[in-house]
């Protein structure tokens, strides 16, 4: 512990963010550069305690006090070699994910917890800087060749850790660049994407193989994949949205989130002069209240919408911990993401306990409005509060209500018919099922991340990639010293 007093005398500390006029003109990161004394101090506020809950919070392991130690004593060479002794790519994880960690952090007892996330970026973009992150190729080669089927954060994690196991190893995606929901689906303003290029340049370096452009399953077939690699790791991600089957669904103008962003990050490739599904000048709707629905709000704020209005079917949450979810479990609060500021800043509004009833259309079948009514709920389900129908305009909605599972196409059938036992090569919610060694129902197959676990988080999709990895790494040489870092059993604090 660097500083014994470093939790009683520094409270918590965040970069700020840019102003909301300024951000929404570009599509660059929120937020300003940290301070390396502020920095500091946050790194002197973890406690080293006795029993880290952290650790638990986390389900990659990260060593947080470790490298908190390592940053207040600014020995940032070895800070990042125990950060990446734990997770692949903290560049990712430091930016999109809220944080489990931090809700389980000690100090959050009775205080503000340590800004654990933002030690974390600051470590991995100074050794970037530095030039600290080089290709760690594999000694020797053992011959076998391993397919992952998807580049998000679980397939990129799988794909490393097995190449430097010394497979070799080729990454399929179905998009036309590498990267996932990293890629297509996270907006610019939350993570640019040269983060995910100076990652995939290592990984090259290191012997991994990309191919975008291929849909497996149609462009190359189960049986083929099988005959030409020694084990498979599924790692596509649970990509089948949530819709919303009420009146006038089919008008146009009604569009999935995923629908919706992707666009947007084309126009940033520089695919598209301005995106084809544009919130310009338009009346938009947000329909869920989660992180998705947040990304979509940003989105459609720096394409200049004319208003924007975020619903939710829960309640509103509570701005402290209730007593339901006590430390260290992650609570449910209402959050103030950046988005959200720059939403209460133009003409938008949050609105919750709500339920969409109908979309209206104009005389060209196009949405102009949307139909909603309050609701009193979840115990028992939502119900509608007669006299609280109402009508709000609509010119483009957005659907971001999250994902019912994995896609059912030719990969998934496909496999599930060379299973042993077909009906089982699904669990009860529709994921692909795996054994305790991320084994699927057939020989060889491995399974990790979202298309086995469901919708979760991304330090869960890296935790599960490196764990398949180790799996089929044992599966494939009898022995493996990947490290694993859960079960696919585990559940979180989350």
């Amino acid at each position: 512990m660097a500083d014994p007093k470093g939790f009683l005398t520094h409270a918590r500390e965040l970069p700020a963010r840019r102003p909301v006029d300024v951000r929404i003109r570009d599509w660059r990161e929120v937020y300003e550069d940290f301070p390396k004394p502020a920095l500091t101090r946050q790194a002197a506020r973890c406690m080293d305690c006795g029993i880290p809950f952290c650790h638990n919070g986390c389900p990659l392991g990260n060593l947080i006090p470790e490298w908190n130690d390592l940053v207040y004593r600014d020995d940032w060479r070895e800070a990042i070699e125990r950060l990446h002794a734990t997770n692949n790519f903290p560049e990712f994880t430091g930016r999109l994910c809220p944080a489990p960690c931090e809700s389980a952090c000690v100090l959050g007892i009775n205080a503000d917890p340590v800004a654990i996330k933002r030690v974390e970026v600051e470590i991995v973009d100074r050794a970037f800087d530095e030039g600290w992150v080089t290709a760690q190729p594999p000694a020797a080669k053992t011959g076998k060749r391993v397919a992952v089927v998807g580049s998000g954060p679980a397939g990129l994690a799988a794909a490393q850790q097995l190449t430097r196991a010394g497979h070799d190893v080729v990454v399929f995606e179905r998009a036309d660049r590498v990267g996932g929901l990293l890629r297509y689906g996270i907006p610019e303003f939350k993570m640019e994407k040269r983060h995910i290029d100076r990652r995939l340049a290592q990984m090259r370096a290191e012997g991994t193989e990309f191919r975008a452009g291929v849909n497996v399953g149609v462009d190359i077939t189960v049986e083929r994949l099988r005959e030409e690699y020694d084990a498979v790791v599924l790692a596509g991600g649970a990509t089948a949205w949530r819709d919303l089957p009420v009146a006038g669904r089919e008008h146009a103008g009604i569009y999935q989130a995923m629908e919706y962003l992707p666009l947007s990050n084309k126009v940033q490739e520089g695919d598209f002069p301005a995106s084809p599904v544009s919130a310009e000048g338009k009346h938009v709707v947000v329909i869920g209240g989660g992180d998705t629905g947040a990304d979509c709000i940003g989105t459609a704020v720096r394409q200049g919408a004319l208003s924007v209005t975020q619903l939710e079917i829960m309640p509103r949450p509570s701005a402290a911990r209730p007593d339901s979810q006590p430390w260290p479990t992650y609570p449910m609060l209402f959050k103030m993401e950046s988005a959200h500021e720059e939403l209460e800043a133009g003409d938008g509004a949050r609105v919750y306990a709500v339920s969409t009833t109908e979309f209206v259309a104009d005389e060209q079948g196009r949405v102009k409005a949307l139909r909603l009514v309050d609701v009193e709920g979840p115990a028992g389900g939502f119900k509608p509060i007669p006299g609280t129908e109402r009508e709000i305009p609509a010119e483009l909605v957005t659907l971001a209500m999250g994902f019912v599972g994995p896609e059912k196409g030719a990969l998934l059938t496909d496999l599930a018919a060379l299973s042993a036992d077909p009906d089982s090569f699904f669990d009860a919610r529709g994921n692909v099922a795996r054994d305790k060694s991320y084994m699927s129902g057939v020989e060889g197959v491995f399974v990790a991340g979202d298309m086995g676990r469901g919708q979760s988080l991304i330090v869960w999709a890296i935790a599960e990639g490196r764990s398949a990895a180790a799996a089929a790494d044992r599966h494939l040489t009898g022995q493996t010293a990947l490290p694993v870092a859960i079960p696919p059993t585990a559940r979180p604090l989350v």
